[in-house]
């Protein structure tokens, strides 16, 4: 897993660095603009909808809701993320915590509309995305959802192939979704995935009665 310093030195150049990827089509931000778009309608699609952005980053999705009038909380272990983010929010509730450890204290108890997660699972092995995917369940507000734009492949077999194909590009420090998998291990959760590239989805996961 990346350590918090690692994004402080990135994170001056990490939307350019972003945008020259997703630009040319290639692993792993193929497909990113068009994901932060999805989560940005779906997450306005509910006036004054509460949101809670794990691993916000520079704020590219998060800045975009919180012009709408969105409530923004956000957690973030990055301090140069975080400063970067609240000088483009002012007033938005932003945390410095790494969610591999839950959600900060302060924020026990409480309950959103939506929580949002843009390419920052990865970072966490398989069972942890899944037991913290199980935990926010019950952060979410009665018709609530979580939404997540990330990495994300159909079947292990799908991840293996993109694995080959990119050789020694491929970061074997993360850990990327496979849909096959993850609703086998939450059904919890009724999960609709989104295709947004050969390597990238929007997933939506929806808390089953």
């Amino acid at each position: 897993m990346f350590s918090s310093e690692v994004f402080d030195r990135w994170a001056k150049d990490y939307d350019e660095t972003v945008r020259a990827c997703a630009v040319q089509g290639e692993y792993p931000f193929a497909g990113y603009f068009d994901a932060l778009d999805q989560l940005f309608t779906l997450a306005d699609s509910r006036r004054g909808a509460s949101v809670l952005d794990l691993g916000f980053g520079t704020a590219a999705l998060t800045r975009r809701l919180w012009e709408q009038g969105h409530p923004i909380t956000g957690v973030d272990f990055s301090p140069e993320m975080v400063a970067i983010a609240a000088a483009k929010m002012p007033g938005a509730e932003l945390y410095r915590f790494d969610f591999a450890a839950g959600l900060p204290p302060e924020l026990d108890g409480r309950r959103f509309d939506f929580i949002v997660a843009s390419y920052a699972l990865h970072h966490l092995t398989d069972p942890q995305k899944y037991a913290f995917l199980r935990t926010l369940r019950g952060r979410l507000n009665p018709d609530g959802a979580v939404l997540i734009a990330d990495l994300c492949f159909p079947t292990r077999a799908a991840l293996e192939e993109c694995r080959a194909a990119y050789g020694d590009e491929w970061d074997d420090g993360e850990y990327y979704f496979v849909e096959a998998e993850l609703r086998a291990a939450l059904p919890e959760y009724h999960l609709d995935a989104i295709p947004v590239s050969f390597c990238g989805d929007v997933l939506i996961l929806s808390p089953e009665d």
